[in-house]
């Protein structure tokens, strides 16, 4: 059905529309996958900080 409404034609926006969602829904997972690594980095590299401060200590 919506690929038949957008072949049509008649209504440019029904087509804008469908593809800012689309890119949306594409966008999703790759922010939150772009989060979740930062977050492990921090994460790692703050252990990593405080491990070698302990060393010289």
């Amino acid at each position: 059905m919506c690929r038949a409404v957008l072949e049509s034609g008649e209504d440019q926006s029904a087509a804008e529309g469908i593809n800012d969602g689309i890119m949306f829904l594409m966008a999703v997972p790759y922010i939150l996958v772009a989060v979740i690594g930062y977050i492990v980095y921090r994460t790692y590299n703050n252990s990593q900080k405080s491990k070698n401060i302990d060393k010289t200590l």
